[in-house]
């Protein structure tokens, strides 16, 4: 038996869904070269992540064996596939590989952090494959809700793995190209030893609708609408960002493109060739000499993002465009989960404002980017791998996909973020945990998720800040007595006296009786007087806040 192995080891996007990131290596145990599938990111809430600006796996083990990183391979242009690929380039150094979409978003990226681009390397698509140690890596056509997506399949000693990438079993996808079933055959006669698949949409029993479907019922809507029509999608879903332009086109329509990410992303899709022919587009200052019933916007924000155009046309104007009752706002777009409460603030918003709000609840204008249960069976049947290792979801999402592989009497394996999977042999095994987590971008900073940065600023927030000042002369007196700020905490409390007053009285009192070996002692007088500050609080507003202490000492 040989004495080298390949591995493979999700560090994020395996047990979640975003800040997708997988491993796979090939060697002797501990020396395996390796490759990286994807580096994306997840995207913070107030809630759970205040002030953070991205988060984005922990590469620390990766990192520690940067010199054993062969390549970084991105699937396609999402961000939560290839939105860290700047991020973390200076600490891994490889080359990244991509097809010409995906490579021309990569770039842009470089570019915004100040890395040279020429570390994003151009890739066509199949039977084209590059070497990377080991591993012979090629782009197999796939379709999914963004140009250019591509499955991989990643040659090795031990046996050909196919990684699926986001996908959707779609012939007809209006931009790009359709899925090939006998081009997957093709790749799967020599045999498959892994099926690393996308689990998203595994709890949906129907089979998947083509992207081409949405374009009639779009049509028809913007048509039959008297006023000005807004529609917002994912601004990577060119496919229907042109379906959108191309209704209002046939409306009678002027287009305008509102938001940074929608522009960017057609201009990416034009310069790379993947667009020829999407209708012409006027500038939000020509449309401001237009009757609205002849405008049909297209704006960022199907999210709820609070920066995003559709919300600022939601709280009044965007770039002078204002929207007036009898407007029909689309939102041709699924909300991803965790996202409703920013979502629904808009819709509620907009209908203040007297437009009229559609949604996709009726299936009409959305369809996933994703494989439904159906579809699922079917590249199973095509590929027909040895092993068939669930990717890119939740827990729930991972375990049902293993259970379906192993209904049809395939080897199936929930492996989560930080499992090390040995896929060398007959079955698949567990041969390592690897410690994972997550990294925030906040603001210039990366952070760890345990660094407690953001637990600090999420108790500041619950329970307000108070900032007591001491001044001890030579003998360790008081000089004079302290004093406090606070930050967001009532004024008064239940006796009906300020509470500035109250903390610092009691503080006083204390520093009054207070022993000689305490006002000696930083850190015995700091705990107690934040001690005593919690409790004075407590009694008077209900609340223990989060207290800093400065004392200053004459010498």
């Amino acid at each position: 038996m040989s004495s080298e192995r390949l591995i493979y080891l999700p560090l994020g996007g395996a047990g979640e869904i975003g800040m997708n990131a997988y491993v796979y290596g090939y060697g002797k145990p501990g020396q395996e070269r390796l490759i990286l599938v994807d580096l994306g990111v997840t995207f913070p809430d107030m809630d759970t992540t205040p002030g953070v600006d991205l988060i984005y796996a922990d590469i620390s083990w990766l990192k520690e064996r940067a010199d054993r990183l062969e390549a970084i391979f991105v699937t396609h242009a999402h961000e939560d596939h290839v939105g860290a690929v700047a991020h973390c380039h200076e600490a891994l150094g490889a080359p990244v590989y991509a097809r010409a979409f995906t490579a021309n978003i990569a770039r842009r990226k470089m570019e915004d952090v100040g890395h040279p681009t020429e570390a994003v390397r151009t890739v066509s698509a199949w039977p084209e494959q590059i070497k990377a140690g080991p591993f012979t890596v090629g782009f197999l056509p796939v379709s999914h809700s963004i140009p250019e997506s591509a499955a991989l399949v990643i040659d090795t000693p031990a046996g050909r793995v196919v990684h699926t990438g986001d996908f959707k079993l779609d012939t007809n996808p209006v931009v790009g190209e359709p899925f090939d079933p006998d081009l997957w055959a093709e790749v799967a006669k020599p045999g498959v030893k892994a099926l690393v698949c996308d689990s998203t949409n595994v709890f949906s029993s129907h089979p998947g609708r083509s992207e081409s479907e949405v374009g009639p019922a779009i049509t028809q809507l913007v048509e039959d609408a008297t006023g000005m029509v807004v529609a917002t999608t994912f601004a990577s879903n060119v496919a229907r960002v042109k379906t959108l332009a191309e209704a209002g086109h046939r409306a009678g329509r002027s287009v305008v493109l509102l938001g940074r990410a929608m522009r960017r992303m057609i201009e990416a899709a034009t310069e790379t060739g993947i667009l020829s022919d999407f209708p012409r587009v006027i500038s939000a200052e020509e449309a401001l000499d237009l009757p609205r019933q002849n405008l049909m916007l297209i704006v960022t924000g199907s999210q709820g993002e609070r920066r995003a155009a559709s919300a600022q046309l939601a709280r009044g104007k965007y770039r002078g465009i204002e929207l007036k009752d009898g407007d029909l706002f689309l939102f041709s777009s699924k909300t991803i989960p965790g996202n409703e409460r920013g979502v629904i603030r808009i819709m509620n918003q907009l209908s203040e404002k007297g437009v009229d709000v559609v949604d996709d609840s009726a299936g009409l204008y959305h369809v996933s980017g994703h494989a439904n249960r159906p579809d699922l069976e079917q590249m199973h049947a095509l590929v027909d791998p040895q092993i068939v290792v669930p990717m890119h979801g939740e827990h729930r999402h991972l375990r049902e996909h293993a259970k379906l592989a192993e209904a049809a009497g395939r080897a199936g394996v929930l492996a989560v973020n930080g499992t090390m999977l040995d896929l060398s042999g007959n079955a698949p095994e567990v041969v390592d945990y690897v410690e994972t987590g997550r990294t925030y971008l906040d603001g210039s900073v990366k952070i760890g998720a345990l660094d407690g940065v953001v637990r600090d600023r999420i108790r500041m927030a619950l329970n307000g800040h108070v900032t007591v000042t001491v001044m001890l002369d030579e003998d360790d007196e008081p000089l004079g007595e302290p004093w406090c700020d606070t930050m967001g905490l009532p004024e008064t409390g239940v006796s009906g006296a300020g509470l500035i007053e109250v903390l610092e009285e009691d503080l006083n009192q204390f520093l009054m009786r207070a022993e000689v070996k305490t006002l000696r002692d930083d850190d015995k007088l700091e705990e107690a007087m934040r001690r005593i500050v919690r409790q004075s609080a407590q009694i008077e507003i209900g609340k223990k806040p989060e207290v800093t202490v400065v004392i200053s000492r004459m010498k």
